[in-house]
Formats: structure tokens, C-alpha cells, sequence
């Protein structure tokens, strides 16, 4: 990195310190961990724009979680999970119409308006209330557009029956494809097959809830099935392998997931997954190790491989391991 350092006078290499920094907000001490830049030369601190401007998204998104508010991230998963704008949403909420826009834009929510945006977000017959009571506030045409997010939601509710035997299809295939995988690395695997499987395809893999749980994701139907192993490896002699139903796409997607997660044990990838925006936005305002059944939605894993792929130019289902590997370095290089 180059920056101009004011004691050498010039463009110099420089370097950037992880440090513990605090703001007083409100009356609350904020502690986060933000950057520093410092000339390679000299050694004097060196101001970098966007070095600025990333500790000041690290002390929001510390200060949102401390106090448990709705993120911007989460604000905007809710226009694209109900196909709603900014305006109509304000104004079905009784708002101001100009309310969403600010809180895009950086402004922070009262506790109180954070809590309904997170019924908003979590609790589709909320907004569906909402919509029908409301609906002569805001155009025809928003109208329709939520209303038909809101069906298609339904619908795709409507499976979650055959989605169990979905997932029991993968998690056997994931079985037979992988040796001494324990209960930890298999829900962990199957996150990143439900997140990649969308990426890639535009459908989900299987329609199951995935919760934030302390050490990850983890389907918890999954999870009761196989506990007993503990972190012991999962021993099932007693599958018949040969009646897994999944297309050629679906397994040659399962084989990239094995290739490019498998090879990490279970602790492994439960880092990897609190690295990521799914989990660690679901678990908002909770403590490191406090229990929760929160759901991460599904929208959410979506919109994070969606643009995980746009990041690292995915043109292939071989290209997931340029993010396994990348994700791999950052945490342990």
C-alpha cells in the first residue's frame, strides 16, 4: 500500500496494525478493533481515506450489535425479500417516507424502530398485515409487488415437506463422500452447499431452517439425527447409499463443496462460517456463547454467495476454491 507521509514528504510503502480503539457514543464506551497505517520509512501514522472510512463501518457495526439494533445490511435484505422500496416500506410502516432512506444511508434507528424492522424482517405475516391494512398508502404498482413476493413466499413454504427428504439426500451424499466428518463439519458443509447451490443455480438446495447457533450454522433436524456422536466422526454402515436422489449438477456442486471444505476439520470451518456476514448478523447482540435459535435466513445466505461469487469472478463450480482458500489464509495466515 502507498501513502503520503507528511515527515518524509512523499508516496511511501506503508503498513497497516490491527488496533483496539474506544468512542464514546451516547454515553457508552465503544470498544472495536480498527486499523492504522504506518509509513515503512519512518514509522509515523499516515492518514488513508478508506482506512478512515472502514473503522467507522467497524465501530458501527460494534456499537448496532452491543445495543442489538438492525444493521444497514438487514435493512436492505428486507426491500429485497418482500421486492419493496424504501419510500413504500416507510410509509406501510407509518413512517416518515424519507425514514428508510436515512437509515440506508447510515443513520442508526431507535432501539424501538430497529425491533420492528427486525419483526419486519423475521416475520413475513407482520408485513403481510401490514401490506393489507396499509395498502392505500403507497401505489398499485408497490402493492403488487409485495403482495406477489409475499405469495411466492408461500409457495416455496409450501415444500419445506419434501425438503426433508432434500437435505436427507445431500447429508447422505456428503456422507459417503467424505471420511471421518463429524456432526460440527457436516452442518457446516451443508451451509456452504445450500449458499453455493444458490450462487450457482438461483434455487435452493433444500428448504430447511439454518440456525446461529454458538459454533455455526446448523440445520437442527440434522443436528438431533447425528448429536450422539458428539465430535466423534459420524459412522453410518447402515445407509443405503444407493438410493440418493440428486441430479448430476447437484452432486458435481456436493463434490466442490467436499473438495474445497472437506479437507478442514470441524472447528475449522465453524470459524470460517463466524467469519461470514450470515451468521455473525444473525447473532446480533448476543454474547459469544449465548444460546439462540434465531433463524439466519435464507435470503440472507443467498445475498452473501451471490456476492461472493460476484467477488471472485466464479465462472465455474471449480472456482469455490479460490474463496475456501482465500477465507483459509485470511484466518489463519
Amino acid at each position: 500500500m502507498l501513502g503520503f507521509c507528511e515527515k518524509c514528504h512523499d508516496m511511501v510503502e506503508c503498513y497497516i496494525k490491527e488496533e483496539k480503539m474506544a468512542k464514546n457514543i451516547k454515553g457508552k464506551e465503544i470498544e472495536y478493533i480498527g486499523e492504522l497505517v504506518f509509513c515503512s520509512e519512518c514509522g509515523s501514522e499516515i492518514f488513508i481515506a478508506d482506512i478512515r472510512d472502514h473503522n467507522l463501518k467497524m465501530l458501527d457495526k460494534t456499537f448496532r450489535e452491543k445495543e442489538g439494533l438492525i444493521s444497514v445490511s438487514e435493512i436492505e435484505l428486507i426491500l429485497e425479500k418482500y421486492d419493496i422500496g424504501k419510500r413504500p416500506l416507510s410509509l406501510l410502516l407509518g413512517w416518515g417516507e424519507g425514514t428508510l432512506t436515512r437509515y440506508l444511508n447510515g443513520d442508526v434507528p431507535t432501539k424501538q424502530y430497529s425491533d420492528i424492522l427486525k419483526k419486519v424482517l423475521n416475520d413475513s405475516n407482520y408485513i403481510k398485515e401490514l401490506l393489507e391494512k396499509n395498502k392505500n398508502n403507497i401505489t398499485d404498482v408497490a402493492y403488487r409487488r409485495c403482495r406477489d413476493a409475499l405469495q411466492k413466499m408461500e409457495k416455496e413454504n409450501s415444500i419445506i415437506v419434501r425438503s426433508e427428504d432434500r437435505i436427507d439426500h445431500v447429508v447422505q451424499y456428503l456422507l459417503m463422500s467424505c471420511s471421518d466428518i463429524t456432526p460440527l463439519a457436516l452442518q457446516k458443509l451443508l451451509y456452504y452447499a445450500q449458499g453455493f447451490f444458490k450462487a450457482f443455480t438461483g434455487e435452493y438446495f433444500f428448504h430447511n431452517n439454518c440456525e446461529a447457533w454458538v459454533h455455526g450454522p446448523v440445520y437442527r433436524s440434522v443436528y438431533h439425527k447425528y448429536k450422539n456422536y458428539g465430535y466423534n466422526p459420524i459412522e453410518e454402515s447402515n445407509y443405503q447409499y444407493t438410493h440418493i436422489e440428486l441430479t448430476r449438477l447437484e452432486k458435481e456442486i456436493l463434490d466442490s463443496i467436499v473438495r474445497n471444505f472437506g479437507c478442514y476439520s470441524g472447528k475449522v470451518l465453524e470459524k470460517m462460517t463466524h467469519a461470514e456476514t450470515p451468521w455473525s448478523y444473525t447473532r446480533m447482540g448476543l454474547g459469544d456463547k449465548e444460546n439462540s435459535d434465531r433463524i439466519i435466513e435464507k435470503e440472507l445466505i443467498a445475498k452473501y454467495f451471490n456476492d461472493i461469487k460476484l467477488k471472485h469472478n466464479m465462472l465455474n463450480i471449480s472456482d469455490i476454491r479460490d474463496y475456501s482458500t482465500d477465507l483459509f489464509n485470511k484466518l489463519y495466515s
